[in-house]
């Protein structure tokens, strides 16, 4: 199969953990060629916003999410392995999820879009891989949200993945992550423009979606890179911005900060938002075997490469340490590596210098 973005339209009814919904569509990307024999496939789970375009291929040269590590001779090398992305189910890069058509009622599913969990979007993975031809991955990837949802791959299918590479994730989310995401929604839907989930096309809550992603790059990044980033410079934009006047922007990094959030409003999908970051409060491995412990004894992988860093507090090292402990008490080869990063949460996407070798050499 070559380079390409492809569409699996599952039939009839598609059972979620907290409900169904009827023919739903998953959008996924492949790069390289599946083997004879079907045993060098890679599955890539994504984060909450990226779409399945993770690199450029034949058929969209432009950039993707994760362009420097796949791709021929980069560390996910497409000369040796056939590499699948899925967008998420809920998304609204191509997936059916809140801002698609319901095909029993004609209109949009908004709320009436079932709860979402992460494993629902594990086994859209699956069926994607059962259109293929693969019996069993090579490898299971994905980094913060999308690791979590390559553990529950693991999880609801046992031995359907030889090894598992999750980088800045986690077993389950804690607290403090929870109470940051549950504020971000707060923000979303205390804005009068999400209307109960009833904005039109182009009328999106804008100020909630600008609140919610200002939070979210604080938390995606790190005080010390804030600080040799943008120490206290001086904002030179604040007119430009709209955002002048007695409480306007006087700082560069408030100035950053508006940037990002505004180019998020019509970007993403509120309600999209919405149902795959509560989809992320809610995933917890120990629903898997009673405990986080059972859970990771029932994998059935050969090996794990688990990445944590070191200034990420959204996920911080000791659930990487966690995952790792718990995955090698199951008797897989693990692999941990704590790396020295400055950018937090997002360094799987940014610092290519350390994540690079580290990927590279486990595969």
């Amino acid at each position: 199969m070559a380079d390409a973005r492809h569409y699996l339209k599952i039939e009839g009814q598609f059972e979620m953990v907290r409900g169904n919904i009827t023919d739903p569509s998953i959008a996924y990307e492949t790069w390289g060629t599946l083997s004879e024999v079907a045993d060098n496939a890679v599955l890539i789970f994504t984060g909450l916003s990226p779409s399945a375009h993770a690199a450029s291929s034949t058929t969209d040269p432009s950039t993707g999410w994760w362009e420097d590590m796949v791709g021929p001779s980069k560390p996910i090398d497409t000369n040796r392995y056939f590499v699948i992305c899925i967008n998420s189910l809920g998304s609204c890069f191509g997936s059916t999820g809140p801002a698609s058509i319901n095909s029993e009622t004609g209109d949009k599913y908004r709320l009436d879009f079932p709860v979402l969990c992460l494993e629902d979007i594990a086994r859209t993975g699956q069926r994607v891989i059962e259109k293929l031809g693969i019996d069993v991955l090579h490898s299971v990837v994905g980094s913060s949200m999308g690791g979590m949802t390559a553990l529950a791959f693991t999880l609801l299918f046992p031995g359907k993945a030889r090894r598992l590479l999750s980088a800045s994730s986690a077993a389950r989310s804690e607290p403090f992550s929870i109470a940051l995401r549950s504020l971000q929604r707060e923000l979303i839907r205390k804005d009068a423009g999400w209307k109960d989930g009833l904005y039109e096309d182009g009328a999106p809550p804008a100020t909630g979606m600008l609140m919610a992603r200002k939070l979210g790059m604080i938390t995606y990044r790190s005080a010390k890179e804030w600080e040799q980033r943008f120490g206290r410079e001086r904002a030179t934009d604040d007119i430009s911005s709209g955002k002048s006047g007695p409480f306007g922007i006087d700082f560069e990094i408030e100035s950053y900060l508006e940037a990002h959030g505004k180019s998020f409003i019509n970007a993403f999908d509120a309600n999209c938002y919405l149902y795959l970051s509560r989809a992320m409060d809610l995933f917890d491995a120990s629903d898997h075997g009673g405990s986080i412990a059972t859970a990771l004894s029932r994998t059935g992988l050969e090996s794990a490469l688990v990445i944590g860093v070191k200034t990420d507090f959204l996920f911080p090292p000791h659930q990487q340490e966690e995952l790792a402990a718990g995955l090698k008490a199951g008797n897989v080869d693990v692999e941990f590596q704590l790396l020295d990063s400055l950018q937090g949460h997002d360094s799987f996407l940014i610092d290519m210098d350390r994540f690079r070798p580290v990927i590279s050499a486990y595969f």
